[in-house]
């Protein structure tokens, strides 16, 4: 069995986390008894989750001098394929973030030496960002090392545990998109 090094943040002990919530859980329900307080055993446990992914995530993005964001836009430049580019608001879309931030990703990206600006073929008005070869080998490297980290992070649970966990979070994931913000369905004229 491979051992792996356990992270400053790692909690003391097994389940560490899990008590948490469930002790956050038997506070509330001391306080407010007239509440079901049940979600908190799932969404709680989810948004500790996250957060704990997404540091383990984040340390890998450092070693290669690059934040969570700036991973994202390479990443995003490469699954272009050849030549490597993207217009601005293309590149915002596929990251999920507005485009002034895309333009501060950029920035640093192309002051680092990673990613360029220049003109879209075909279009004298467009532009588009590409990757440097330098962003190229950057992020060939950095990926590799994040799938390395991600595989670490998933054989703490059983292949089945897995793929359970992933058919579980797709059909959530499909039936909260289909949901307007706030609660009725996304369709629904109130």
């Amino acid at each position: 069995m491979e051992h792996h090094q356990q992270h400053p943040r790692t909690p003391a002990r097994p389940g560490a986390d899990a008590d948490h919530v469930a002790l956050i859980q038997a506070q509330w329900r001391r306080e407010r008894p007239d509440l079901d307080v049940s979600p908190l055993a799932v969404i709680g446990r989810l948004h500790r989750l996250a957060a704990r992914l997404t540091g383990e995530l984040t340390l890998v993005y450092s070693r290669y001098g690059l934040g969570e964001g700036e991973f994202d836009v390479l990443a995003a430049l490469r699954r272009a394929g050849a030549p490597y580019q993207r217009a601005p608001g293309e590149l915002a879309a596929h990251t999920m973030v507005t485009t002034g931030a895309m333009t501060k990703r950029i920035d640093r990206l192309e002051h680092a030496g990673l990613v360029t600006r220049r003109l879209a073929e075909g279009d004298r008005r467009g532009r588009v960002v590409a990757l440097t070869d330098a962003g190229l080998r950057l992020i060939d490297e950095a990926f590799t090392a994040h799938l390395r980290n991600e595989h670490r992070l998933l054989a703490l649970l059983s292949p089945e545990e897995a793929a359970a966990l992933q058919t579980l979070l797709t059909a959530w994931q499909q039936r909260l998109d289909g949901i307007a913000p706030g609660g009725g369905p996304a369709e629904c004229d109130a």
